[in-house]
C-alpha cells in the first residue's frame, strides 16, 4: 500500500496542473484518470483551444509547464467586442509595458505539455488509465483501492473529475445549475486578413461568435454559439454552406475564410456547488463550476482553484498539518468559494444580458459598452478581470512559488 499526502481523481487539464504545482513543493501526489494518455493527445481528439489568462501563464512559467509550450501557442495583444456589427464596440487594447491579455493555446498543446512536465515530477505518479473503485475518507485519512487492483493512501482527495463529478455526489454536495438554450460549435478557419492577435467576441441574440487567434497570422478558432434548435441543422450544413452562415455573421472584416479543421458541437450549461470541501475532500475545475464560454474564463477559473488549494495545502504542512486538515480546508472554501460564484454570476448575466432581442436592448447594449470604452478606470477594471488580475491571488499566479 502506498502512501501520498495528495490523491487527485481526474488528470485533465485542472488536475494534472494542480498535480505538478504541489509536486513541485515536495508534495507527494498521485493522480488518477480513466482516460488512455494516448489517446488524449491524437491530434483529432478536441478541437477546442483555450485563452489562457496572463495570471495563468504566470503560474505555467512558475511550475515549469511554460518551456514545453514554447511556439504553440498566438498572443492575445487585444479584445474586441461588440454587439453584432453595430458601432460602438469594446476595444481592449492594453498599452506595450502592461504585456499580453493572455495566449491562446489549442487543449492538445497543453494536455501534451502537462504530460511532459509531469512525467518530469519526481513527487507525481500517474495511474493512467485507471480508476477509483473504492473510496474511504474519514478523520484517519484517505483509501482509494483502484481498479488495477492496488490500495493507495493519503491525507487528502481532490476531485478534478468535470461537471459530472461521482466524487462530488458521492459526498452530496449539491448543485445549482442549468442547461443552456445553446449549443457551441467549435472550429478553426484560415482567413485573408491578419487577425493580429486579436479576439473577437461578436454577439448576437441566440448566442455569441467568438474568433480568438489560434496561430500567428491568419489561423483563427471559431466558438460560434447557437440556439440548441437551430444546432443540428447548422452542423448538417455543407462545408460551403456554413463558412457562408459564418461570413455573414462576420460581416467579412477577415476577408475569405476557409475551414481549418473539423466542426464538432458541445451542449452549454451553468453549475455551481454549494461548497467546495468535505472531510477530507477538496473541489477544483469544473467538479466545483461550470459557466459558459461567452468570455474564456471556465478554465483559468480552475487553474484559480489549483493555484489556491496548493498555496493552503504547502503553507499548512510547512506548519505541520495534515493536507487535508479541517482548517486547511475551510481557508480553501473561504478563498475560492466566493470569488468562483461572483465570476459564475457575472459569466451568467452577461449571457443574459447579449441574448435578449429587439433594437430597444441592442441600443443599450452599445451605450454601456461605448461607456467602459470612454471611462478609463472602468474599462481597466474589465482588462484586469480578462487578465485574471482581480480578487486576492495565489503567489502562483503572480509567478511565484510559495
Amino acid at each position: 500500500m502506498e502512501r501520498f499526502d495528495v490523491i487527485i481523481l481526474g488528470g485533465g487539464l485542472v488536475g494534472l496542473t494542480l498535480g505538478i504545482a504541489l509536486s513541485g513543493h515536495g508534495v507527494r501526489c498521485a493522480v488518477i484518470d480513466p482516460a488512455d494518455p494516448v489517446e488524449t493527445v491524437a491530434g483529432g481528439f478536441d478541437g477546442r483551444v483555450s485563452a489562457i489568462s496572463s495570471t495563468s501563464v504566470a503560474m505555467f512559467d512558475a511550475i515549469g509547464v511554460s518551456a514545453h509550450l514554447e511556439g504553440k501557442g498566438c498572443p492575445i495583444d487585444r479584445i474586441w467586442v461588440s454587439d453584432g456589427l453595430q458601432p460602438g464596440a469594446l476595444d481592449f487594447a492594453p498599452d506595450a509595458e502592461d504585456g499580453k491579455m493572455g495566449i491562446m493555446f489549442p487543449n492538445r498543446e497543453l494536455r501534451v505539455a502537462l504530460a511532459a512536465r509531469a512525467g518530469e515530477m519526481p513527487d507525481l505518479k500517474r495511474y493512467q488509465p485507471d480508476r477509483a473503485v473504492d473510496v474511504v475518507r474519514d478523520a484517519d485519512g484517505v483509501r482509494v483501492t483502484l481498479a488495477s487492483g492496488a490500495t493507495i493512501t493519503a491525507g487528502l482527495l481532490v476531485a478534478a473529475e468535470g461537471r459530472n463529478s461521482p466524487t462530488r455526489e458521492a459526498a452530496g454536495i449539491r448543485t445549482t445549475g442549468w442547461r443552456y438554450d445553446h449549443v457551441a460549435m467549435v472550429t478553426a478557419i484560415d482567413h485573408e486578413v491578419p487577425h493580429a492577435n486579436t479576439a473577437y467576441e461578436i454577439f448576437y441574440p441566440g448566442g455569441p461568435l467568438a474568433l480568438l487567434p489560434m496561430l500567428p497570422g491568419t489561423r483563427s478558432a471559431v466558438v460560434w454559439t447557437v440556439p440548441s434548435a437551430d444546432a443540428g441543422a447548422m452542423m448538417k450544413l455543407s462545408e460551403r454552406g456554413w463558412l457562408a452562415e459564418a461570413q455573414k455573421r462576420m460581416g467579412g472584416f477577415l476577408g475569405d475564410i476557409r475551414l481549418a479543421g473539423p466542426r464538432s458541437s458541445y451542449p452549454l450549461g451553468f453549475h455551481h456547488a454549494a461548497r467546495i470541501t468535505d472531510t477530507r475532500l477538496a473541489l477544483v475545475g469544473d467538479s466545483a463550476h461550470g459557466i459558459h464560454p461567452i468570455a474564456g474564463q471556465g478554465l483559468n477559473l480552475g487553474l484559480r482553484d489549483a493555484a489556491a488549494l496548493t498555496q493552503v495545502v504547502v503553507e499548512g504542512m510547512r506548519l505541520g498539518l495534515d493536507p487535508g486538515d479541517a482548517q486547511l480546508m475551510t481557508r480553501y472554501q473561504r478563498w475560492r468559494g466566493l470569488d468562483a460564484l461572483s465570476i459564475s454570476i457575472a459569466m451568467d448575466g452577461l449571457v443574459r444580458l447579449f441574448d435578449v432581442p429587439g433594437r430597444a436592448p441592442s441600443a443599450i447594449r452599445r451605450a454601456g459598452l461605448a461607456a467602459v470604452q470612454r471611462l478609463s478606470p472602468l474599462k481597466n477594471r474589465f482588462m484586469a478581470e480578462a487578465r485574471g488580475q482581480s480578487g486576492d491571488l495565489p503567489l502562483l499566479l503572480s509567478g511565484e512559488m510559495v
